[in-house]
């Protein structure tokens, strides 16, 4: 029986604009209206499958906002062709050695999460509402981590946080995000309330278990932690191991469990952003 996997979008459906801040400047593309939700997507870019996500954030009542930090925006990396790879293997170089990523340093975020912090505030001042939400993926995952120190963000998501890269405990254990930011996040959860959702498979080994054991020994209850088994990825993911739990892994059918994964996330931005 052939499974429903995750809905694709079209890049055209979204406006285009350029969005510059602290030496950063990159293309941001928009969706919808009602309070913003920050998209910053998985390797190797805007896919079509995170088109299809972001839909899913219009479809809520908000404004899906992507900013494009690498990639080609709108191709698909799923195809099987020998460009296609390459196309994903110089992607993920390129951003390994660029000076916008932290890739395996520990209690270091990434230097671009200042310009997303920026288009965060930006964003919330244009769309309105109580705040933003933000949703990293893989490469982005602990963005949402690192941004949650501004206070307009209201909901952030942490989708198979995939950084720090390296066999170190230090590095299992660790997230792209410092010490000092993990304070102000820490306060945030024991003050205002503030929930961070993470999510990923069991037997990952892009994302450590020990990473989430950190987060949950840091956040305690204020981390609400969503892990799967292998079992439950799509049988047609793309890797060897299950990855992507909101787009290529996700099976698209209610009672599933990464469908009841994306609904937690979903249910967040609504009860955050959509009182």
């Amino acid at each position: 029986m052939k499974r429903a996997m995750a809905p694709v979008g079209e890049l055209a459906t979204f406006t285009r604009e350029r969005f510059s801040y602290a030496g950063f400047s990159h293309d941001v593309y928009r969706k919808g209206q009602g309070p913003a939700v920050l998209v910053i997507a998985e390797m190797p870019g805007i896919s079509p499958m995170v088109l299809g996500f972001a839909d899913r954030v219009v479809a809520l009542g908000c404004t899906a906002v992507l900013p494009d930090l690498f990639g080609e925006a709108g191709r698909d990396p799923l195809r099987s062709d020998v460009a296609t790879k390459l196309y994903g293997v110089s992607t993920m170089a390129r951003a390994c050695v660029s000076r916008e990523f932290v890739t395996f340093a520990t209690n270091r975020s990434s230097p671009v999460v200042e310009f997303l912090r920026a288009l965060a505030r930006k964003e919330h001042e244009r769309c309105g509402g109580p705040g933003v939400g933000v949703v990293g993926m893989c490469f982005t995952g602990g963005f949402g981590l690192a941004m949650a120190v501004e206070p307009c963000v209201l909901a952030p998501v942490l989708s198979q946080p995939s950084l720090p890269i390296g066999p170190s405990g230090d590095h299992r254990r660790g997230i792209d995000c410092s010490a000092e930011e993990l304070r102000v996040v820490k306060r945030r959860c024991d003050e205002e309330g503030l929930r961070v959702i993470g999510l990923r498979f069991h037997g990952d080994p892009l994302v450590p278990r020990e990473r989430f054991e950190f987060l949950r020994e840091q956040l305690g209850d204020s981390f609400v932690s969503v892990e799967l088994e292998q079992s439950d990825g799509h049988p047609r993911g793309p890797l060897p191991r299950h990855h992507s739990v909101l787009t290529a892994d996700l099976i698209d059918e209610p009672g599933e469990r990464t469908h009841d994964a994306l609904q937690t996330v979903l249910s967040l931005f609504r009860e955050k952003l959509l009182p």
